[in-house]
């Protein structure tokens, strides 16, 4: 397990009575395979993991697991507050046939560098997934130190990290820390071409819930070293999207989007729909999307 290149963090459809919309997500799963994904999270964030219950995790997983058949990992979002509810998670993930567990930072608890050391250890060691730590201060509270991912770099079941930090230090800190066994993929698509650019081995997005054939272009000219023109020209095509993916809290706004191209409806209680005073806005964004895939001959699958 080597996670690269384009990772699409998956949000779950619902139906208009609030289920788990598995129709829409298999088409969305079939979108993403053939608009090239290198990689797929399910149950993340943003998948509203948090929203779902655990016979409702186990479906989309299963459901994704089964509908993907091995042409890409699937890494199932496994982090919870507590080590041994993590551990539990992870091995519900394992059993319903994942490849890799994303294990956030402990939110809201605050653990210490040493406590996370441990965390993710007893995670890589007991939960029967290699693990992809997943670090994002802004909503965890907490932050993996690059000093503290230098030493779990070293278990042989951490496989890499997903880094919503995007600042050149640390981007330039974890860079360091790549190996054949690690991976540093970036987690924030608006920062994503420079970092990878700079040395990170590929990207797990939002955007590309509606977009996976534009991102995956952007992933191909950044890992390939290209000086800058090309990538950050195609970045800059993007930029409205990535933009508009953050004017709500993850996944709002992405998940009006996939609404207005099919796929489902909003997120459940405490998030709200996107506010109307966006509304035009994700129309002009749905406009460039459309642009954009057709630009690589993918549109949407139908319903």
């Amino acid at each position: 397990m080597h996670p690269t290149g384009l990772i699409t963090a998956l949000a779950t459809p619902f139906d208009e009575a609030g289920a788990p919309d598995l129709d829409a997500w298999r088409r969305l799963l079939e979108w993403q395979l053939a608009a090239g994904v290198q990689g797929l999270v399910v149950a993340g964030s943003t998948g509203e993991a948090a929203m779902l219950s655990d016979d409702e995790y186990d479906t989309v997983l299963q459901v994704a697991v089964e509908t993907v058949a091995g042409r890409v990992p699937v890494l199932a979002g496994t982090g919870q507050q507590g080590t041994a509810h993590t551990v539990d998670r992870t091995r519900r993930a394992a059993a319903a046939g994942a490849d890799a567990a994303l294990v956030v930072v402990p939110p809201y608890v605050r653990p210490t560098q040493a406590g996370m050391l441990a965390h993710f250890r007893a995670v890589a060691d007991q939960g029967g997934l290699p693990v992809v730590l997943y670090n994002v201060p802004g909503r965890t509270g907490s932050d993996l130190l690059p000093e503290t991912v230098a030493e779990l770099a070293a278990h042989g079941n951490i496989v890499g990290i997903k880094e919503a930090v995007a600042d050149r230090a640390r981007v330039e800190a974890l860079v360091a820390l790549r190996s054949p066994g690690f991976a540093v993929l970036g987690g924030d698509d608006a920062s994503a071409a420079r970092s990878m650019l700079a040395g990170m081995d590929g990207l797990v997005s939002v955007g590309a819930n509606v977009a996976p054939s534009a991102y995956r272009h952007l992933c191909d000219l950044a890992r390939a070293g290209d000086a800058g023109n090309a990538a950050l020209a195609w970045d800059a095509r993007l930029a409205p999207l990535h933009a508009f993916c953050g004017v709500e809290p993850n996944p709002i706004p992405v998940k009006a989007l996939l609404q207005r191209l099919g796929y489902g409806h909003g997120p459940r209680l405490p998030l709200l729909p996107l506010s109307a005073q966006h509304h035009e806005q994700a129309a002009r964004i749905v406009a460039l999307v459309r642009e954009l895939e057709a630009h690589h001959g993918r549109e949407p699958l139908a319903a």
